[in-house]
């Protein structure tokens, strides 16, 4: 076929609507949307996905027109938006813990920046979103957010995503669960700070000269720390399986 011929209205906008899709996911998607990726590496990841998957993309009945294209193209983003703000609810649960955690051991004043939200965090919910970041890359999850973007390529035709009542109760849940599992991820630590503000406390009582500050705080700081070596593969258990939660949830939207 002569290429010439091959460029139709048609094509064009099904390539347009198809690059938009794709984008959306790479802007917004954990692990993609990293700020150490390139955008010259994301943009040319892109345009090769949009070629591979041009073949199987359907374009719906639409005029083509300038605003309605320009629509449809915003459409298209907020799909890659809405799946990777519900991906990173998983995220989001370690981050919510990792501030509960550095509260209690004394190191919310401590701030490192974070690659993946691009703001200042404390140390420990740095720490968890990273060590989180290198559990999703062991069970390939990168696989599964293109094995999605395949799925939503196959599900939905271009230009024909509305958002649904369906989908904001989805979201409203999965934000109900982060906080959830953010509350589970840190309670060994908030048990542990509560048992040892009892027992302090006692020791206080009995013994006046006793300094908190001095003694208190060193010893709390070391118990989380052993506490954090002895549950950190359960809590990275937790993650993964709330990020397959988040994933299968997305399946069923799309």
């Amino acid at each position: 076929m002569n290429l010439v011929d091959f460029i139709t209205d048609k094509n064009a906008i099904t390539f347009i609507l198809l690059f938009s899709r794709i984008s959306g996911f790479f802007a917004f998607m954990p692990f993609f949307s990293h700020s150490s990726i390139s955008v010259n590496i994301k943009t040319a990841l892109a345009l090769y996905l949009t070629i591979f998957f041009f073949p199987i993309a359907k374009l719906s009945a639409i005029d083509i027109n300038t605003s309605t294209i320009l629509l449809l193209v915003i459409s298209e983003l907020f799909i890659g938006f809405l799946a990777g703000l519900i991906l990173n609810l998983a995220f989001n649960a370690l981050s919510l813990a990792g501030g509960q955690i550095s509260m209690i051991m004394g190191f919310s004043m401590a701030t490192v920046f974070d690659p993946l939200s691009r703001s200042n965090a404390p140390l420990i919910s740095n720490a968890l979103t990273l060590i989180g970041f290198l559990i999703f890359l062991s069970f390939n999850g990168h696989h599964l957010i293109l094995i999605l973007l395949s799925h939503t390529i196959d599900s939905i035709t271009l230009g024909n995503f509305y958002p649904s009542a369906n989908i904001y109760n989805y979201l409203i849940h999965g934000v109900e669960t982060m906080f959830k599992m953010g509350l589970i991820l840190a309670f060994p630590f908030i048990a542990l700070s509560l048992l040892s503000d009892i027992i302090f406390g006692m020791l206080m009582k009995t013994m006046p000269q006793f300094n908190l500050l001095v003694v208190g705080f060193p010893i709390k700081i070391f118990l989380s720390i052993l506490v954090l070596g002895a549950v950190l593969s359960s809590m990275m258990l937790l993650f993964k399986e709330d990020f397959i939660k988040y994933y299968e949830i997305l399946k069923h939207i799309f």
